[in-house]
């Protein structure tokens, strides 16, 4: 038997269910995505689909869906826009918002040489 995430409890509710069937429907029908239920970040590439669309019914479609989603922001609905390579952030980025939290001015863009995952030069 498989179970939902606890960050996913919020599908269970018809009404919402019903919403986000729609605009799956929508989204594969103008952009040829198939967005999966199971998602990680199901809410955050709904409303990137829901920016980009030139479809009135998506956009309102989300806009009645966004406010029922439990934890999200609909202020800031890109998340986490690190760069990841095999699902793992990398460790630049990692350093460099650690760096923005705590208020250090970033350093120039060095150039630096990967070779194989690791910094040769």
């Amino acid at each position: 038997m498989t179970t939902l995430a606890p960050e996913q409890n919020w599908l269970l509710d018809p009404g919402r269910l019903k919403l986000v069937h729609q605009c799956r429907r929508l989204i594969h029908s103008e952009f040829g995505v198939k967005l999966h239920l199971t998602e990680d970040r199901l809410p955050q590439l709904l409303a990137d689909f829901a920016g980009r669309t030139r479809s009135t019914q998506l956009v309102r479609t989300w806009d009645s869906l966004k406010h029922q989603i439990p934890g999200f922001d609909p202020e800031h609905p890109e998340g986490d826009r690190s760069r990841r390579y095999r699902g793992q952030r990398l460790a630049d980025d990692i350093e460099r918002n650690d760096r923005e939290r705590v208020g250090v001015a970033a350093e120039p863009p060095r150039n630096k040489v990967i070779y194989r995952g690791q910094v040769v030069g």
